[in-house]
């Protein structure tokens, strides 16, 4: 079983459930991406397979400009419940822009050619890659193997392909040329292959997500659960007490840890904001994010990391920007959330979260010290907010664990694998 993602570490954690349960069912398991990534691969007690050069992918998302009006990716609200998210105009930019400024760095040539060389070398069945890192893809196909994207979160990149073929066929030709099968395609044929639309969207899908959060694109899929996995943890004392009073998290998450200031603003303002409220704020910030903030409130507690799966089970309320694992954590454990989203891909897992009840959302533009109080007052105060947050535990708790999962897997690939030679 060959795990795969490029080098960013929120986005291999989700994978290490299901690679563990793999390797205690008694398969090999591998986890290849490229070189930054192998500290967090075998700190999680599984073999690491260096392949390629590191990527670019932040400095090259920051750099791009995808509306034409310097609007780089982090601003783009890929949630298709947004009027304009069908316009021609705005599925043909993004998805023409998507190869060139996001898909080939975070699958730079040489991690695609060492993947593909260490499969041939090594014969996977099995090729589980991470939704962005469409190597994996491209290494099942060279040998043979079955292979299935893990999401982490709702399949958005994959909505806007559909939506973007879909308005593409009803045009004349040349209306628009498809980017991602171009740039595929060239890829493809330099290991004898062609493309085909399994490289983009797999044999079969598994997705984490609760159903009710879960977008259904019509696609093979393998529900499971999400089980929370933090990287090494330890557990500090003052979290094996129970908390004096109404204990919330503040977290910016594992992404702005990894060099995506976007994610920050301004946390002076926003601690002095709740400085005085009768709770407890366990903020997660590191070194860089603690330097921002000039006088910590005697109600905050600042620390550079806790596991949150050991932190949010003591909480009564997360305010985050709703990144995946932060998201995920604060679902399975039923604790209502205050998000207010950045990053192209959060604003639909905040709109749903709020729609089913459990999280209240702050749009960015809207996000001032005072909307953070009186929005933490809100969520911890209205009863109704923790009856859905439990509501949405239940719900995750009632999909198959990744151990359960195996078996399913494991037939799966027996019906797709080619066995080339």
């Amino acid at each position: 079983m060959l795990f795969t993602s490029f080098a960013m570490e929120s986005h291999f954690l989700s994978m290490v459930p299901l690679a563990w349960a793999m390797r205690t069912a008694g398969h090999e398991v591998r986890v290849a991406g490229q070189p930054a990534l192998t500290r967090a691969v075998t700190a999680a007690g599984l073999t690491a397979v260096p392949v390629g050069e590191d990527h670019r992918l932040l400095a090259a998302m920051e750099g791009a400009d995808v509306g034409g009006d310097g609007t780089p990716w982090h601003s783009v609200d890929l949630d298709p419940a947004r009027p304009e998210a069908d316009s021609w105009e705005f599925l043909k930019t993004v998805n023409g822009l998507l190869p060139e400024t996001f898909y080939t760095h975070a699958n730079n040539d040489s991690m695609i050619d060492d993947l593909v060389a260490f499969a041939r070398w090594w014969r996977p069945d099995l090729v589980i890659w991470e939704p962005f890192t469409l190597a994996g893809a491209v290494a099942a196909r060279a040998v043979g193997a079955a292979h299935a994207r893990l999401l982490w979160g709702a399949d958005l990149l994959l909505d806007l392909r559909t939506r973007f073929l879909r308005q593409l066929a009803d045009r004349p030709p040349g209306a628009a040329s498809d980017a991602l099968a171009d740039w595929l395609g060239g890829v493809l044929d330099r290991h004898g292959l062609s493309f085909d639309e399994t490289t983009v969207r797999g044999q079969w899908t598994i997705d984490t997500l609760p159903a009710s959060i879960r977008m259904d694109l019509g696609e093979p899929t393998v529900a499971m659960r999400y089980v929370p996995y933090n990287g090494t943890a330890v557990v500090p004392a003052w979290l094996r007490e129970p908390p004096e009073r109404t204990r919330v998290c503040l977290t910016m998450g594992l992404t702005a840890r990894s060099g995506a200031d976007y994610l920050l603003g301004s946390l002076d303002g926003m601690l002095d904001a709740v400085g005085d409220l009768d709770v407890e704020i366990v903020a997660t910030l590191n070194a860089a994010q603690r330097a921002q903030v000039s006088r910590l409130p005697g109600n905050v507690r600042a620390v550079d990391f806790v596991p949150l799966h050991a932190l949010l089970p003591t909480c009564s309320a997360v305010a985050h920007r709703c990144g995946a694992g932060g998201w995920s954590t604060a679902a399975i454990y039923g604790v209502p959330q205050l998000i207010s989203p950045m990053v192209f891909e959060n604003s639909y897992r905040a709109r749903r979260t709020a729609e089913v009840g459990a999280a209240l959302v702050i749009p960015q533009g809207e996000l001032t010290p005072q909307a953070l109080r009186d929005g933490l007052l809100r969520v911890i105060e209205d009863p109704r907010f923790a009856d859905a947050a439990d509501r949405l535990r239940r719900e995750s708790l009632s999909d198959p664990t990744p151990n359960d999962v195996v078996p399913v897997l494991e037939k799966l690939t027996l019906e797709h694998q080619e066995y080339l030679s």
